[in-house]
């Protein structure tokens, strides 16, 4: 069997993470967190790697969360679902190095809130971006709702948001949410990679602070993840997540209204 989440080593001093699941598309769900969390580890420990590239196997980052397994939780199971999810943000944002993240293809939902934890991302000019989360009848999750609103202002966050806005990324360098555009999109993955190799040879100690410091308060962080638990584990039992789900299923647009969500 494959491994969801594969670790090489793509420079010298840089270790790359994959999401290989691409007949998925790359959706994150329970094996891939896991995966990416005991991986995220190893790569702590490993005093030979001082920046990390973040990305997808098979030409995009990710699809977003795996739908499939949000379906019939109850309340513990969906508090229980938040939590492992946020167990893997505290990991990546503690983490004491450099990380790239590689948008290539498309970023969707869980997929960009994954982007956003890190340091820096690099996407290319046809890559798009999606924020789904209401046309799911779901709240954004994986603390965007605080990082998002940080690059790009609260106005800018609002509109993507509010009207599960997908845009290019060329859109995306222009307002904020890209910090490298590459000049084409083969070459995204090459150009994380030369992004990761010069903050590679950054002072280990000295970055690790910095990227400390610019962070919010770390309670800041425990509010937005306590809110996002509260609020999915009611919305995933919600008239509007059952019409969201089905309407994606079945491909059309979801009536929130019409079925009285």
């Amino acid at each position: 069997m494959n491994a969801v989440v594969t670790l090489d080593r793509p420079a010298l001093h840089v270790a790359r993470l994959l999401i290989n699941r691409p007949d998925k598309r790359n959706a994150i769900d329970y094996e891939v967190r896991e995966t990416l969390y005991g991986l995220l580890g190893e790569v702590e420990a490993d005093s030979q790697v001082r920046a990390l590239v973040i990305g997808g196997a098979g030409g995009f980052l990710s699809a977003g969360g795996d739908t499939s397994s949000m379906v019939g939780l109850d309340e513990v199971q969906a508090r229980e679902r938040m939590r492992h999810i946020h167990r893997l943000c505290r990991r990546l944002l503690g983490l004491p190095l450099p990380v790239v993240t590689a948008v290539e293809g498309m970023g969707v939902g869980a997929g960009v809130g994954l982007a956003l934890l890190g340091d820096l991302i690099v996407a290319g000019p046809g890559t798009k971006f999606y924020f789904p989360f209401l046309k799911l009848g779901l709240v954004p999750d994986w603390a965007s709702l605080l990082t998002l609103p940080r690059r790009i202002g609260h106005a800018r966050a609002h509109g993507l948001l509010a009207h599960s806005a997908g845009i290019t990324g060329t859109e995306a360098r222009e307002i904020g949410l890209v910090d490298v555009l590459a000049a084409d999109d083969g070459a995204v993955m090459a150009s994380a990679v030369t992004e990761a190799v010069a903050l590679a040879q950054l002072p280990r100690e000295a970055y690790a602070r910095m990227k400390r410091m610019l962070q919010p308060a770390a309670g800041e962080f425990d509010r937005v993840f306590q809110s996002e638990e509260d609020a999915q584990a009611a919305l995933l039992q919600s008239p509007g997540f059952r019409e969201g789900y089905a309407a994606m299923r079945d491909k059309r647009a979801a009536d929130f209204v019409g079925s009285g969500a």
